[in-house]
Formats: structure tokens, sequence, C-alpha cells
């Protein structure tokens, strides 16, 4: 819970500084590359984790792994390193790229189905959505079949359930009572 305010809060002041300094485009380019080279690396982590290595090479290994990153953005960096906090950088990176979606009025919604819809009952379902909510839609499918059929959305941490296994769940529950 630590790591994800503190996190929270140096994404916000990266966000900050990269409005200020108009650079937003650049620098989430550089975070969504510093997250991507931390998933597909077990090396990486073990950098990010590693008590051992001392925060002035750690800056060394960094400025070899991104030499494209802006000025603004390996400062920042730099300066998570030397405050300790360098194992909080993959938290930091996807808390920044939500801000930034806020910041665009970016709304990522996530429709799941028991099978991949068509396009016209797709269109129908996040022109509903679409009406709720300001902003646009970024839509994330998914396919889970123990729906049954139906569908469910998830925006944030608000979900419609149009499930048929959540029709039979509710079903179930009224007449067991």
């Amino acid at each position: 819970m630590k790591g994800t305010k503190a996190a929270g809060r140096y994404a916000q002041a990266l966000l900050e500084l990269a409005l200020e300094n108009n650079k937003i485009e650049v620098i989430e380019g550089d975070m969504k590359y510093l997250l991507d080279v931390n998933n597909v690396s077990p090396e990486f982590q073990l950098l990010l984790n590693s008590p051992i290595i001392k925060s002035d090479k750690k800056i060394a290994i960094f400025k070899t792994l991104f030499p494209q990153f802006e000025g603004l953005s390996f400062s920042f960096v730099s300066m998570i390193v030397e405050n300790g906090r360098e194992k909080d950088l993959p938290l930091i990176a996807i808390a920044f790229e939500g801000l930034v979606k806020a910041h665009k009025g970016i709304v990522a919604v996530t429709l799941t189905t028991a099978v991949p819809t068509d396009a016209v009952t797709k269109k129908v379902i996040l022109d509903k959505v679409q009406k709720e909510v300001k902003g646009i839609l970024e839509v994330t499918e998914k396919i889970d079949k123990s729906l049954i059929g139906g569908f469910i959305v998830r925006i944030g941490d608000k979900q419609f359930d149009a499930s048929v296994a959540n029709q039979f769940r509710e079903l179930k529950q009224r007449l067991t009572r």
C-alpha cells in the first residue's frame, strides 16, 4: 500500500513536470518503454530490487539501457533511484499512464463477452456507455466463456453485469430465500 501511494505521488509530480515543460507525449513514451522493459526482463526486475547494487551504479546502468530517454525523464528516474525508490518505478510508470489518460479525457472500458461480438452489437453497447461517460472510450475486449451469454462492462471500479451467468446467480438467490 505504501509503494502504491508513493508511486501515485511521484507519478503526479512527473505529470506536472511533463505538462509544465510541454513534453507529455515524450515522457509518456519513455515511461511505457520502461514498463515494457520491466515486463519482459527478469534481470531488470532484479536490478530494481537489488539492495547490493549502489544507486550510482544503477543510474549508470539506466543510462546505458535508456539512452533515448528525454532529459527530464532520465533526471526523474535518477532522482527516484537516488531516493531509494527504484523498485517503485514500474508502479510509477503505471500510475503515470493512468494520470495521462485522465488528463487527456480517455476512459478505460473493459467489455467482456462469452463469444466475440459483432460490430453492430459492440457499437450499441458502447453507444450506451458513451452516453453515461464523459470522455473518449478506450475499449479492451475480453472473452470469458463462463458468462454463457450477455456481457459485462467495467469502467474503473464500476461494473454493469448483463451476463447470463449473473442472471442465473440472481435467480438462484431468489429461489433459495
